[in-house]
C-alpha cells in the first residue's frame, strides 16, 4: 500500500506533458535496452573465449533485443532506434524532418549509456581478458565487443555495399511488414517480425563487418569505447571505417524506402477501389462470375437443416434433394 501511494503521487509530480520529450525518452530508454542486450552477448562471447556463447547467440541476442526494445518506445515513438528508420520515416511524411536530428541525438545518447553499462558490467571480464591493456587491433582487441570493425580483407568501397545493402534490406522488411495494404502481420506481432528480421540479416551478412545496419548501434559505442581508454585508433582502425557505419546506412534506407514505393506501394488501388477489378463482361451480365465460384452447397448444405439447434431432417437426403430439383 505504501509503495502503491509512493508511486501514485510520484507520476503526479513527475508526469511529462510534452509528447516529444516523452518520445525522446523512449528513444533513448529503447535503444539502451538494445545495446545492453547486444553488447552484453558480444561481451560474454569474446572474454569467454567462446566457452560462453558465439556469433549464433550474439545474433540471437541482438534480434530479440530488437524486438523488447521495440515494445519498450514503440507505442510512445513508433520505436524508430535508428536513425536510418527515422530517415525513412521522415522520406514517407511520417515523421516530421525537424524530428530526426533530435531523435538520432538521443538514439545516440542511449547507445553511449548502453556501452558505458556492459563495460561496467563485464569490466573484471574485459580486464582479466586483456591483462588491463584495451586494444583494436591484435589477438586481444575488445573495441570489437562495442563497435564494428571491418575484416582484414574488406576494403572501405566494398564495406560501404555492404551497409548499403543490408539496411536496404532492411527497410525493405519492415516497410513491408508494417504496410496495412500489404500482407501484414497480425497486429502486436510486428515486434517479432522485425527481430526475426534483424536475426536473418546478422546471420546471412555480418561475415564483412558484423552488420551495422545502425548509425546509433555503432557510433554511440564507438565514442565510449574512444572516452573510456581505447583511445583514438577506434576512428582510425580499417583505413578509417569509423564513418562508414554512419554514412552507408542512410543510403541505404533512402534505396531500400524508394524501392519499396516504386515497387511495392505505388501501385495499391486507391482508398475504396476494389483489390481486384471486375471484368467489363461480367459487369454486364451479373452473377456469371458465380460460375467459377466454389459451390454454394459445399458451404451451406446444413443451412436449412436446422432449427433451433434441433435436426429436422437428414442433410445428406435434403442436400440431395436441393440438387435433384431442376432450376426454374
Amino acid at each position: 500500500m505504501i509503495y502503491a501511494r509512493f508511486f501514485a503521487k510520484a507520476r503526479c509530480c513527475l508526469r511529462l506533458r510534452s509528447l516529444l520529450i516523452r518520445q525522446c525518452l523512449a528513444e533513448l530508454l529503447g535503444v539502451f535496452v538494445l545495446i545492453v542486450i547486444t553488447v552484453s552477448a558480444s561481451a560474454q562471447s569474446v572474454t569467454s573465449e567462446g566457452t560462453k556463447g558465439g556469433y549464433m547467440s550474439s545474433a540471437l541476442a541482438s534480434s530479440i533485443s530488437v524486438m523488447v526494445a521495440i515494445h519498450i518506445s514503440g507505442g510512445i515513438s513508433g520505436g524508430h532506434l535508428n536513425p536510418a528508420f527515422s530517415l525513412a520515416m521522415c522520406l514517407l511524411t511520417h515523421c516530421p524532418w525537424w524530428k530526426l536530428p533530435i531523435f538520432s541525438a538521443f538514439q545516440i545518447l542511449g547507445a553511449f549509456l548502453g556501452s558505458a553499462t556492459v563495460y561496467a558490467l563485464y569490466y573484471d571480464a574485459i580486464q582479466h581478458y586483456t591483462n588491463g591493456t584495451l586494444t583494436v587491433t591484435g589477438p586481444r582487441e575488445t573495441a570489437s565487443i562495442f563497435a564494428t570493425y571491418p575484416a582484414p580483407y574488406l576494403s572501405l568501397r566494398n564495406g560501404f555495399l555492404d551497409q548499403v545493402i543490408g539496411t536496404g534490406m532492411l527497410l525493405l522488411g519492415i516497410l513491408g511488414i508494417i504496410d496495412s495494404r500489404n500482407k501484414n502481420i497480425p497486429k502486436g506481432l510486428e515486434p517479432l517480425g522485425v527481430g526475426l528480421l534483424v536475426l536473418s540479416l546478422g546471420l546471412a551478412m555480418g561475415a564483412n563487418c558484423s552488420c551495422a545496419i545502425n548509425p546509433a548501434r555503432d557510433f554511440g559505442p564507438r565514442l565510449f569505447t574512444y572516452m573510456a581508454g581505447w583511445g583514438p585508433q577506434v576512428f582510425s582502425a580499417g583505413n578509417y571505417w569509423w564513418w562508414v557505419p554512419i554514412v552507408a546506412p542512410m543510403v541505404g534506407s533512402a534505396t531500400g524506402t524508394a524501392l519499396y514505393q516504386l515497387c511495392v506501394e505505388f501501385h495499391h488501388p486507391p482508398e475504396g477501389e476494389e483489390a481486384f477489378p471486375v471484368s467489363a463482361s461480367e459487369k454486364a451480365h451479373p452473377g456469371t462470375e458465380k460460375e467459377v465460384d466454389i459451390p454454394i452447397f459445399a458451404v451451406n448444405k446444413y443451412v436449412d437443416t436446422w432449427t433451433d439447434g434441433n435436426s429436422v431432417g437428414n442433410p445428406a437426403t435434403e442436400h440431395g434433394k436441393r440438387e435433384m430439383a431442376p432450376s426454374p
